[in-house]
């Protein structure tokens, strides 16, 4: 009777930690974006070095996810979401350090090396949990995230409208973060408590599962593309091409990012009623004409409201593709994770370029009609994730 209530308790606590572990990731990803311009001031960069130099996250994160699965697969999901996630949490400090543009390529890459290792190692923790409960319970772990990103940026805010000098401020967000990670993650499943693969049929090689992993890429890939232009091209359409005020040129992100944190939040439960291939396809429908009426309006309520309700649609694509990712048969969790996250972030930091390539031939309002037609590919390409095992 202990034994079986320890083996209970064991599975919520990790549950807790890999809540936790989401969470910090959320923070450190936002913790310097509202101190850019700042930062950007500082070193005295134009646009277009700047520019070059931001790319120094996205490049540490490509080369990370390749190696992630590798990583985990020796050192174990914990140990790496522990060190990649201590590594990361500093990095935002370094950033604020950085004294030309060199420093600031370093740090930046580091930066994303150091993200990209943790969010295939809490994936895979997440998935190894996921078994545990036996019920899904990834979308709430990435609402975590939502809800850690978005509380991160608020506060960044805040402290740039309060004049705090940047490295001060990065420097106690970093803190922040390494005590919150050492804190609360620290009961992650260890090594031995980590199920490698999912034990139905024979242990088998990701080559065996690459026509798989390609399709839940793509289906990553598709709503990646989607929240780049969300975040990079909402306010810019809302307030170049419909002429709203400043001030209402940002809703439009804001309600596709709340939207996004409440059906995550839920999305779990809607998850385990439905199934995930009906939930993923009728959420990529309802983000696909949602977007698509928005648009065709030519209206900023309407717009607002379009953008909002994308959000609520690809809501639990990340979390239904990475979870069906890590539980195909025979396929260590990290690996085929790592190949999904690989093909999910190309449209996550490539989509937003293309939009804007796309933008300056036939305008903006079409332009964004690119997430449309990807979330009706979602919707056709569904069934893929039924092919993890459960």
């Amino acid at each position: 009777m202990v034994a079986r209530a320890i083996s209970k308790a064991v599975p919520r606590r990790a549950r807790g930690a890999v809540t936790s572990a989401f969470a910090v990731h959320g923070l450190i990803s936002a913790a310097w974006l509202p101190r850019i311009p700042q930062i950007k001031e500082h070193l005295g960069l134009g646009a277009g070095v700047f520019g070059v130099a931001l790319l120094g996250a996205p490049l540490g994160v490509a080369c990370a996810v390749r190696a992630a699965g590798w990583c985990v697969a020796r050192w174990g999901s914990r140990a790496v979401v522990l060190g990649a996630g201590s590594v990361a949490s500093v990095a935002p400090f370094l950033v604020a350090l950085s004294g030309n543009l060199g420093w600031l390529l370093a740090a930046l890459l580091l930066f994303g090396a150091s993200l990209g290792l943790m969010d295939v190692a809490m994936n895979a923790q997440g998935v190894a949990v996921e078994r545990a409960y036996r019920r899904p319970i990834m979308s709430g772990l990435h609402g975590s995230y939502s809800v850690g990103a978005l509380a991160s940026a608020l506060a960044g805010s805040a402290a740039a409208q309060a004049r705090v000098p940047v490295p001060v401020h990065l420097a106690v967000a970093s803190a922040v973060v390494l005590c919150l990670l050492w804190t609360f993650c620290r009961p992650l499943l260890d090594r031995s408590a980590e199920v490698p693969s999912v034990a139905s049929g024979p242990p088998r090689s990701v080559r065996a599962h690459r026509a798989a992993l390609f399709m839940l890429g793509v289906i990553a890939l598709c709503s990646f593309v989607g929240e780049g232009a969300m975040g990079d091209w909402s306010a810019v359409y809302l307030r170049e091409t419909l002429g709203t005020g400043p001030g209402a040129a940002g809703l439009g992100y804001a309600g596709c990012a709340v939207a996004m944190t409440a059906g995550r939040v839920a999305g779990d439960r809607v998850v385990a009623r439905f199934g995930a291939v009906a939930v993923l396809r009728a959420g990529s429908l309802v983000a696909a004409c949602g977007l698509g009426a928005g648009l065709l309006a030519r209206d900023p309520v309407a717009a607002v409201a379009g953008f909002t309700l994308f959000g609520l649609g690809v809501a639990v694509v990340a979390p239904v593709t990475f979870s069906a990712a890590g539980n195909l048969p025979g396929v260590p969790a990290a690996a085929g994770i790592s190949r999904v996250t690989a093909l999910g972030y190309l449209g996550l930091l490539g989509g937003p370029p293309v939009i804007g390539f796309v933008a300056e031939g036939v305008g903006l309002g079409w332009a964004l009609g690119v997430p449309v037609v990807l979330a009706g590919t979602i919707a056709v390409l569904a069934g893929a994730v039924s092919s993890a095992g459960r």
